[in-house]
């Protein structure tokens, strides 16, 4: 086991790589705490629509996500996304919402404003599984285990195309596939917390693993890491 890592998973990866699931998944076998903190900035999108503020306006944007309460609870055996008590869940799942919150988290000011969160839950957990766009960099870069879950832009759009499907989302396949495309060069070519791939992290890529055996794959990861 490594000296004085963070009792945590972080995971990190494109849109449409299976992160959530994968995050979901570990916590349920490992009695961790689950942190989606995609759905932070989504809520946080909600939030700044709700409000009318400008997609560009970051500033504005980051001092309501100081003074938002965004909080998380099981219920039904589901994680519930609440946004000041209010579940948010399906809400922030909406395409534009999605799109907007990878907007916004562009911003440096509403990345410390949101990391400062994700820690503090960190903080008053025993163990967590974290799955974000930076989580393995810069807010968990000392947890015991990090991993970066990646796939195909045309595997992931194929997943992204399927999930919308079942929640009655009726986009082309085309549109998901370019909008996946735009998320990763607005992801890899932010100036704050780029999407990459650190050293140290280990990279899964599961184009041909279906969830069992990726979750397989990442818990005997972490046997290793704990060993």
């Amino acid at each position: 086991m490594k000296k004085d890592c963070l009792k945590a998973i972080a995971i990190d990866g494109p849109a449409g790589s299976g992160k959530s699931t994968l995050a979901q998944r570990l916590a349920q076998s490992l009695q961790f705490f689950y942190l989606d903190t995609g759905a932070m900035y989504r809520a946080l999108a909600l939030h700044a629509t709700r409000l009318g503020l400008a997609e560009d306006d970051g500033e504005g944007i980051a001092q309501q996500a100081k003074q938002i309460e965004i909080s998380f609870e099981m219920r039904d055996q589901a994680q519930r996304t609440l946004l000041n008590g209010e579940d948010v869940s399906e809400a922030i799942r909406r395409p534009e919402i999605s799109s907007l919150a990878s907007k916004i988290s562009v911003f440096s000011p509403v990345r410390k404003a949101l990391v400062a969160q994700q820690r503090a839950f960190a903080s008053r957990a025993e163990g967590i599984v974290a799955e974000g766009r930076d989580t393995t960099t810069v807010v968990f870069p000392d947890a015991c285990l990090r991993l970066f879950l990646t796939a195909s832009p045309e595997t992931r759009a194929r997943r992204r195309f399927q999930e919308w499907q079942a929640r009655g989302i009726d986009t082309p396949y085309e549109q998901v596939l370019a909008e996946i495309k735009e998320r990763d060069l607005r992801d890899s070519s932010r100036a704050d917390s780029p999407l990459q791939q650190a050293e140290g992290v280990i990279l899964i890529e599961n184009d041909h693993l279906d969830v069992d055996q990726t979750v397989q794959l990442a818990l005997q990861y972490w046997q290793r890491a704990m060993a």
